[in-house]
């Protein structure tokens, strides 16, 4: 006798056998109890997760006939009566099942429908059974339309598809639609625990748990990767051995890299992928590893807390690393892993890429390291109030970053003092320039007076510096003189155009900007080399809050108030009235564009 794979051996035969559709069979399940049956299913749902079977099934009920022969529609099909037997084994004549990946042509359809004419041969029902449904073309869709609305009352159709939105809606209307949904990897492993006991095939739960990852909500991949498993390993199930199958990263590296990058440790995050190239670990399967274990870590964080009665082994693990990580940083590492799997084919090595991706964290990690300040807190510095200033280089000075307190009722930019959250503020050195006369502090900061002419003065934030309601304008003209110019590109045209000018002091400009990643020093110093070249010979301070007025938003308004213009002009010109009015033409949204700004 030939060996017959899991996947067949083990497929449900009634209802109750069914596995994680608890929504389809209730449904279908209190329809045959009630004998409110319909004519036409449409069941949906990816590969492997059972919708041939639940059709196979509810031909069965159909067209039961009891194990006395004296049954009628049920929705517990015995197994044992002829027609029961004949459909499992896919030789029951009023049962069709028609395979639209291979037979999608109109005259494919017009020969299953002839037979829709003729009453059951042997059964209660006909059931006509259209697989990959979505196949089919434009004529055969057509072809059955009037069939599908009105078959004969012994007709019956089953169709199934993985991609519903390629079915006309003149096809769904007439359909009773399921969803079938992937299955949870918990709800596979049980199944598979069941299954290897029935086969004797002894497996750990460790190999369960990457079997049932593995099968993406499937339940026949996950079998077919169970047989393939049991050839691979001789009769044994053992995580050494489902690894090397699957060519999946061990988790003690899994594990060594999300705590590398929670640490900050670069080399360690290089070595280990050394390791995974050594044994030739996949790549994409450690970014899918990393994507589980991250998700998991982020519910930990959310409050719910870690399920320490979980049986996974990793569960420990989990709750270690969510501690240890930030929330902010788990979020963004998610998402560079799951975003990373793409670039792996584009890189020349995809060990390569992996590194770069795993980098990347390292890269954008906040620097907190000698600011005085504990990332992500809410409280100022105690240093705050007076900000000190750290010495640079001869005849310059710098500010180190702080965080403009809470409390401070006196700062004269707007909304500073309501901002629950601190204000960043970052300084580029300035080099000292003589002025004569004496000279006042900035109030507020604690910085002394100074009245030589030699003496230097040191860079403060510029919470003091008196907000201009022209200065919107004047920023705004500045930027665009500078980008006719050409004098400004990449990264520093954009600081230029998302920043605000929030102060000015004489020759001190204070630009404020949202995004941390704009306000970089050789950004910032480009920046200011432009403005001495365009005339204005001033300093710039950068700080990081929220933006009111900018060159970009500036430029966003008037670009749609020319949008808004234009299609106001379009729909009001005579001819286009005409047209919609005589010929029922319409205006293609998104086809009118506004012109370049002439001024």
């Amino acid at each position: 006798m030939s060996y017959l794979v899991l996947a067949r051996k083990y497929r449900p035969r009634n209802f109750a056998e069914m596995v994680g559709q608890g929504h389809v069979v209730q449904a279908l399940v209190n329809a045959l109890q009630r004998q409110r049956l319909h004519h036409a299913y449409l069941f949906t749902g990816t590969r492997g997760v059972g919708k041939t079977t639940v059709a196979r099934i509810l031909a069965k009920s159909l067209n039961c006939q009891g194990a006395d022969g004296q049954g009628g529609i049920t929705a517990e099909p015995c197994g044992v009566c002829p027609a029961c037997q004949a459909i499992d084994a896919g030789r029951f004549v009023d049962y069709t099942e028609l395979d639209a990946a291979s037979n999608r042509g109109v005259d494919e359809v017009q020969q299953l429908l002839e037979q829709a004419v003729y009453k059951p041969v042997q059964g209660r029902f006909k059931v006509f059974m259209i697989d990959e449904v979505h196949m089919l073309t434009n004529h055969a869709f057509n072809a059955m339309l009037k069939t599908l609305e009105e078959p004969p009352e012994y007709l019956k159709f089953v169709l199934a598809t993985t991609d519903p939105q390629k079915v006309p809606v003149t096809v769904l209307s007439r359909c009773l639609q399921f969803n079938l949904r992937p299955m949870a990897p918990d709800t596979v492993r049980e199944h598979l625990q069941q299954v290897l006991a029935r086969e004797n095939v002894p497996a750990d739960a460790a190999s369960l748990h990457l079997l049932a990852r593995a099968a993406r909500g499937s339940m026949r991949d996950a079998l077919s990767l169970t047989d393939q498993a049991i050839a691979f390993g001789a009769g044994r199930i053992e995580l050494p051995v489902i690894r090397q199958m699957l060519g999946s990263a061990d988790r003690g590296h899994v594990l060594r890299l999300i705590e590398a990058s929670a640490l900050g440790q670069g080399r360690v995050l290089v070595e280990t992928v050394d390791l995974l190239r050594e044994h030739g670990l996949n790549a994409a399967s450690t970014l899918e590893d990393m994507v589980t274990l991250l998700q998991r870590m982020a519910v930990a964080q959310s409050g719910a807390g870690p399920d320490l009665s979980d049986p996974d082994p990793e569960a420990a693990e989990v709750a270690r690393l969510a501690a240890l990580m930030p929330a902010d940083e788990t979020q963004l590492l998610y998402s560079l892993c799951l975003h990373g799997r793409a670039e792996l084919g584009l890189a020349p090595d995809e060990y390569s890429a992996l590194t770069m991706v795993l980098l990347r964290l390292l890269a954008f990690k906040p620097a907190t390291a000698g600011t005085g300040v504990e990332k992500k807190s809410l409280k100022p510095a105690p240093e705050a109030a007076g900000v000190p200033s750290m010495p640079g280089p001869a005849g310059e000075t710098t500010v180190s970053r702080g965080e403009v307190p809470e409390n401070d009722k006196n700062s004269p930019i707007p909304g500073a003092e309501r901002s629950s959250v601190a204000t960043k503020i970052v300084s580029i050195p300035v080099r000292e320039q003589p002025r004569p006369g004496p000279r006042t502090a900035l109030a507020g900061l604690g910085a002394p007076e100074a009245g030589a002419d030699d003496a230097p003065r040191a860079e403060t934030p510029s919470r003091s510096m008196p907000f201009t309601d022209d200065a919107g304008d004047l920023w705004q003209a500045t930027v665009r003189t500078l980008m006719d110019r050409d004098a400004i590109s990449a990264l520093v045209r954009e600081l230029a155009l998302q920043s605000q000018l929030v102060g000015r002091d004489g020759d001190r400009w204070v630009l404020r900007v949202e995004r941390e990643s704009l306000n970089q020093a050789s950004t910032r110093e480009r920046l200011q080399a432009a403005l001495h070249a365009a005339g204005h010979p001033v300093s710039l301070t950068v700080e990081i809050g929220q933006v009111s007025d900018s060159p970009a938003r500036r430029l966003a308004m008037e670009l749609a108030r020319r949008q808004r213009a234009a299609q106001e002009l379009i729909q009001a010109d005579p001819f286009v009235q005409e047209m919609m009015r005589e010929f029922g033409a319409k205006i293609v949204p998104g086809s009118i564009k506004a012109g370049p700004d002439r001024s």
